[in-house]
């Protein structure tokens, strides 16, 4: 499927506080690099809409791949490493009524081992987890996968404990939408310094995103370039400050070394 080009920029006025841009470092082709990336301590993961490829992280070499059927699985949208297993977020992307799914895959062989139907208030496109709970975005969308109603305004940062009931809910902040728009948030990983990163479905782009202890207002603290688009992304266990993301018009895993945010 041809890659649609990047939305032109917003005006400088919707313009959030810019960093050095991120350096790449790091490049692997990847066929099924179209939906994003995870990193684990020893593999990364190449993510497809109904296709996960598990690669060394030397070579790139393919070493298993799982497919699935696209009946079933018509869009797997992230995934992350945890423990032994490989936790995905999918939906029906972009079918509507929108709904949502944890799919649960074993780290080694990638066998599927469960999936958990999760309700939330869009198309769920990332999940992570962080400090004892389960952090979610779900998108909304201006025109394709869209709901009548409802805009790219209305994605949602939703926090769960570890049982997914909801404790916490929040608005995206208006200059990071603007970013967004028509789309949203594709992928999204809590960085060790304590900012929450996410990236767009296109914009060559990362946002470091403050989260409060308290309340429901979201900050913007940064917004840094980065050599490949949106989608999702995933930190190196390994190595500080290194992002995996995807280049999917040349279907590769990229990565960079993305420069430290100053507290604000």
């Amino acid at each position: 499927m041809p890659v649609p080009p990047p939305p032109p920029p917003p005006p400088p006025s919707l313009a959030a506080p810019a960093l050095p841009a991120a350096r790449p470092v790091r490049r692997l082709p990847a066929a099924d690099a179209h939906q994003g990336v995870a990193a684990g301590g020893d593999a990364l993961y190449a993510i497809d809409d109904s296709a996960i490829a598990r690669l060394d992280p030397a070579s790139g070499r393919v070493v298993r791949r799982w497919q699935g059927d696209p009946a079933r699985y018509p869009h797997i949208n992230s995934c992350i490493v945890r423990g032994a297993r490989l936790i995905c977020a999918a939906s029906s992307y972009p079918a509507v009524p929108m709904w949502s799914r944890m799919e649960v895959f074993d780290a080694v062989s990638l066998r599927p081992l469960a999936s958990r139907r999760i309700d939330g208030p869009g198309s769920l496109t990332w999940l992570d987890w962080h400090k004892g709970g389960w952090w979610a975005c779900y998108a909304n969308y201006d025109g394709k996968g869209g709901v009548p109603g409802r805009d790219h305004a209305a994605t949602r940062l939703v926090r769960y404990d570890r049982h997914f009931r909801e404790t916490g809910r929040w608005p995206l902040p208006p200059a990071l939408l603007d970013r967004l728009a028509p789309r949203s948030a594709s992928g999204g990983a809590w960085g060790a310094d304590g900012l929450l990163y996410m990236t767009g479905h296109d914009r060559p782009e990362l946002y470091a995103v403050r989260v409060p202890a308290t309340g429901d207002r979201l900050t913007l603290v940064a917004t840094i370039a980065t050599p490949t688009g949106g989608q999702a992304i995933s930190w190196d266990p390994r190595r500080p400050r290194l992002l995996w993301s995807i280049d999917r018009a040349g279907s590769a895993v990229v990565a960079s070394q993305v420069p430290p945010v100053a507290a604000r």
